[in-house]
């Protein structure tokens, strides 16, 4: 079986409150508070990049003794905003951490990308990827490089980070249980950034026109996500055999606190199991769920045995929904 076998996290010092949101977008303190939950975020300085979030973030899962790491088979980067177009950010990290030699790559499901990047090392270690070690899966974004701040419906939202995770064999009955991935690529419109890519250059016309900034459809994609992820969550449950009742803990992507809400209603859980970031950190992209359950076994240590849903949407419109059994 393969498992989650510790965590680690890290935000950036630059603390950005609803004061600044309401100043660059023009819209009133407490708008943005009612309609997001979310109070802070987060930003990285501006001679910081993704790769140097997700460096901390592995520092403070494996140490500063070298001496000490367990044997890394390989490296996933989960990002949708990476250091730069090509190599992967996993190769850049790589470098920071000097681990050369292992396969090192990048995963882009936007803000659903850890479970996907949490499964792709999964198989990998259950098709003989060296088993003696085991692989960094890290989730990390910044959203502060690639917000519009005069649209409040995006930048009053997310903010920078990246969580950590060591992913390796545990003994038979822990670990992954189920799991269940899903992309509906015709609502590929409702999320993203047009420009920079080779299908629209970020020539003098695309930056004029603000194609380089992230945008988003909240009403659609909430509508889709709202119908869409608890079905996969029962989906994912059944094969278990688990009821909601069972998971001792629900690590949902840290959206914001109105979608999270919505989701405790729907899932029908006890909101006590849900531990969440979105107030101080706001949405943190493919870094919300190890960030989130990383500082859930911080503020009260995960037990052997317990039952944990990891579940997330992101842009593509892609989800997951993952059952672990913590060792």
């Amino acid at each position: 079986m393969i498992g989650i076998l510790r965590t680690g996290g890290y935000v950036p010092p630059v603390v950005v409150d609803n004061t600044a949101i309401a100043e660059w977008s023009g819209v009133d303190e407490e708008w943005i508070r009612s309609r997001t939950g979310v109070f802070e975020r987060r930003y990285g300085e501006n001679d910081t990049a993704a790769s140097d979030l997700a460096y901390a973030a592995c520092i403070d899962l494996l140490g500063t003794d070298r001496a000490a790491w367990p044997r890394i088979s390989g490296i996933i980067v989960a990002t949708s905003t990476g250091d730069q177009p090509q190599p992967a950010t996993a190769a850049i990290l790589q470098d920071k951490l000097e681990l050369y030699g292992v396969p090192a790559f990048d995963v882009n499901a936007v803000c659903a990308g850890y479970l996907f990047a949490l499964n792709t090392a999964a198989g990998l270690l259950d098709r003989g990827l060296d088993r003696e070690g085991a692989v960094l899966v890290v989730g990390v974004d910044m959203y502060s490089r690639i917000l519009d701040r005069r649209d409040v419906r995006t930048v009053s939202l997310f903010g920078d980070g990246a969580g950590a995770t060591l992913v390796g064999v545990v003994p038979e009955g822990y670990g992954i249980t189920a799991s269940r991935l899903s992309t509906d690529g015709r609502l590929h419109p409702l999320v993203g950034v047009p420009g920079g890519g080779s299908a629209r250059p970020l020539d003098p016309g695309a930056w004029e026109a603000g194609e380089q900034f992230f945008r988003m459809d909240g009403r659609a994609v909430r509508d889709h996500v709202l119908s869409a992820l608890p079905k996969l969550i029962e989906q994912v449950l059944g094969e278990c055999g688990l009821a909601p009742k069972d998971l001792d803990r629900v690590i949902f992507h840290q959206a914001n606190m109105r979608m999270i809400e919505a989701f405790i209603d729907a899932l029908g859980v006890d909101p006590a199991r849900v531990p969440v970031t979105a107030p101080r950190y706001g949405n943190t992209g493919a870094a919300s769920i190890p960030i989130t359950l990383h500082e859930a076994h911080l503020e009260r240590p995960l037990r052997r045995g317990e039952t944990i849903l990891l579940a997330g949407v992101g842009g593509g419109i892609s989800s997951g929904a993952t059952v672990v059994k913590w060792y």
